[in-house]
């Protein structure tokens, strides 16, 4: 067994690095061009296959089970940030809201068995994820009460796409910059939270100022 969990951390790290890299390339080119459209599928691949590994660490090797919600952070905003890409409006799909009640029950269940985990990380990264994963998810149910026309016209989906994605490879980067120096938690892991924040805004910003006409017509 820890022939095989060795191998879990080692592929875990390795496809995590890869999501890195590939991630960075979708952020620095040209937004909607060939090479961010194959990064950001490339991106998806190789996040899937860090959650995956990530799941078999919690769930079958034991590993700290606060690493379950960043993973479903992670997994669940990547997914997400990936469909709205591909729907690019409001209208409920069944496999979408599937998907939301059961990270919000993955949820539930952290916080119902919270006390008997204990506080192993810093507080600021326990209930920063929590609730960053609490507000993704809520959102995506009261999105649906948006009027569809106001929702296509204004083109949301655009901006949702830009936070969840980005905020998939902001916590891949916390997570691999907090593991890398762990002796500078909590410092390491919400620095690059708080620059992914900022990149989102500016993102934001620069889109809805100057890119939105540019961008291609759903």
């Amino acid at each position: 067994m820890q022939t095989l969990h060795n191998t879990n951390i080692l592929i875990h790290i390795i496809t995590g690095s890869i999501a890195l890299l590939l991630g960075l390339m979708a952020l620095l080119s040209r937004k909607g061009g060939v090479a961010h459209n194959k990064a950001g599928r490339c991106f998806l691949i190789f996040i899937s296959a860090v959650i995956f590994t990530g799941l078999i660490g919690v769930l079958v090797f034991g590993r700290n089970t606060f690493l379950l919600v960043i993973t479903i952070l992670s997994g669940y905003v990547s997914f997400s940030g990936y469909r709205i890409l591909k729907l690019k409006s409001n209208i409920p799909k069944k496999f979408d809201i599937l998907v939301a009640i059961v990270s919000l029950l993955i949820l539930v269940y952290f916080l119902y068995y919270f006390k008997s985990i204990g506080m192993i990380w810093s507080p600021i990264i326990i209930y920063s994820t929590v609730g960053a994963l609490l507000i993704v998810i809520s959102y995506d149910f009261l999105r649906y009460l948006i009027p569809r026309k106001k929702y296509t016209k204004n083109r949301i989906w655009i901006y949702e796409h830009i936070y969840k994605m980005t905020s998939a490879f902001s916590a891949l980067l916390s997570a691999f910059i907090g593991t890398v120096f762990e002796e500078y938690q909590p410092q390491s892991q919400y620095i690059p939270s708080a620059l992914g924040m900022l990149i989102i805004l500016g993102f934001i910003i620069y889109v809805y100022k100057f890119g939105l006409k540019r961008l291609p017509k759903s």
